[in-house]
């Protein structure tokens, strides 16, 4: 163990070569891995006929089995005899490898590298060394399709092999008296293997770069998605602090307002009051974690639909000339239901100024039975070269969800028919006094 450890540098290297090697070339290297058909969703094979995409995804195997007849075509040819069995042979054998990287890739690789001295042997008459013309086109095609079957590791290896069997080849049995054609091989295929291998670089940097945009599009909407919530919770903080700060304030006034008022009546509205405080101090250190240490709590009562008519003049000012339709009878609905609508509808415009500038909107309140409803809808951009992507779009619909969620409403979002966008949400409000009913 201790020699072991002592190993140098150079000598880790080479067994990490070493590894590599066996699980690249060597471990289950004839394994079944069919070539799949491609994706026939790109820019040029959407524009084919359905049958024509259908055969596209297939073209990968079809260029395959060319390359198979061209070796089988050279093989034949290239065979001294040309004619008779040998000659066929010959071909036949270069075909193959080729044809087997269509479902043992790292298999074809050992047969075009045993097929390469049989074919020679079967040529006889020995003038192009190591690589005859046909077992030429054979390896260059099957070092080729391997390597974009499996990645640049691999693809170093082949070519490795490849050296060390064109260089032993001219050594041992080349003497000088054949036309070596392995620097050709060499040379060819080092360019077809960087060509490759860079094309793989490529495309594992645009999946990663497409993955951490999606990363960074889920942590942002994520990070909208807790920012609206913890705005929200502001909100709610400042309205429910309000309201148990009066119901304090009026359970200690009440029993002054009262001639002579039971002990029963006064120790009731002093439990209330007590309860008040006690709720509002939980409330505030509950809900105060979420504010941040520059914040302050708005001087101003929280906006709601009575405020939207200055809303409406601001975003007309802005550019964009919008109507307010009000329906059903006007009545005061819970703070929480009413800021959260005016937030709504205060969104739905700046989504509105923002993507379809230049368009008009509309903005109907419904006042019904079992709650608010509310329709935001905007035309079309009548230039839509001015709109600008937005890095943000879609986050303010994602608030919009979460306050609609928090009171158990409807929401739905989505372009018009004409052109334009519309948010329509409905805000459920029980009835007052339903309860009793």
């Amino acid at each position: 163990m201790d020699d072991t450890r002592a190993r140098s540098p150079e000598y880790r290297l080479a067994q990490d070569a070493l590894r590599g090697l066996r699980e690249d070339l060597i471990q289950d290297a004839f394994a079944y891995r069919p070539l799949p058909p491609v994706a026939t969703d790109g820019p040029l094979s959407r524009r084919l006929p359905a049958r024509l995409r259908t055969r596209a995804a297939y073209l990968p195997h079809a260029t395959v089995a060319g390359a198979a007849l061209i070796a089988l075509y050279g093989g034949y040819a290239g065979n001294s005899s040309r004619v008779g069995l040998p000659a066929l042979l010959t071909g036949l054998l270069c075909a193959v490898p080729v044809l087997a990287t269509l479902v043992r890739p790292v298999g074809a690789f050992w047969l075009s590298m045993a097929v390469t001295p049989v074919v020679s042997v079967l040529d006889g008459a020995w003038g192009d060394w190591p690589w005859t013309p046909g077992a030429f086109i054979c390896h260059l095609a099957v070092l080729i399709v391997v390597a974009i079957r499996t990645r640049p590791r691999t693809a170093a290896w082949m070519w490795a092999l490849t050296l060390c069997y064109g260089f032993l080849a001219e050594v041992l049995f080349g003497g000088g008296r054949y036309a070596d054609n392995s620097t050709p091989m060499l040379v060819l295929s080092a360019l077809a293997l960087l060509a490759v291998a860079v094309r793989h670089t490529r495309r594992e940097a645009e999946q990663e770069v497409t993955a951490q945009q999606t990363v960074t599009a889920h942590e942002r909407s994520r990070r909208t998605l807790l920012e609206e919530r913890t705005t929200i919770a502001r909100e709610l903080h400042d309205v429910v602090a309000h309201h148990m700060s009066v119901v304090a304030i009026q359970a200690e006034a009440a029993p002054y307002r009262v001639e002579n008022p039971p002990p029963e009546l006064e120790r009731a509205f002093a439990t209330i009051r007590e309860n008040a405080v006690a709720a509002l101090t939980e409330l505030r250190r509950v809900l105060g974690v979420v504010r941040a240490e520059d914040y302050e709590a708005p001087d101003a009562p929280q906006p709601t639909l009575a405020d939207l008519d200055a809303l409406l003049a601001n975003v007309r000012d802005a550019g964009l000339a919008v109507e307010k339709v009000v329906t059903g009878a006007v009545r005061e609905l819970p703070q929480g239901v009413e800021l959260s609508a005016y937030r709504i509808v205060q969104e739905a415009l700046s989504n509105s100024l923002r993507h379809a500038p230049g368009a008009s909107a509309r903005v109907e309140i419904g006042y019904v039975l079992g709650g608010l409803g509310l329709r935001v809808v905007n035309g079309p951009p009548p230039e839509p070269s001015l709109v600008k992507p937005s890095p943000g779009a879609g986050h303010g619909i994602t608030g919009m969800r979460e306050r609609v969620s928090m009171l158990s409403g409807e929401m739905t979002a989505g372009a018009t028919d004409e052109g334009g966008y519309e948010v329509v949400v409905f805000l459920p409000v029980a009835a007052v006094g339903g309860d009793d009913a």
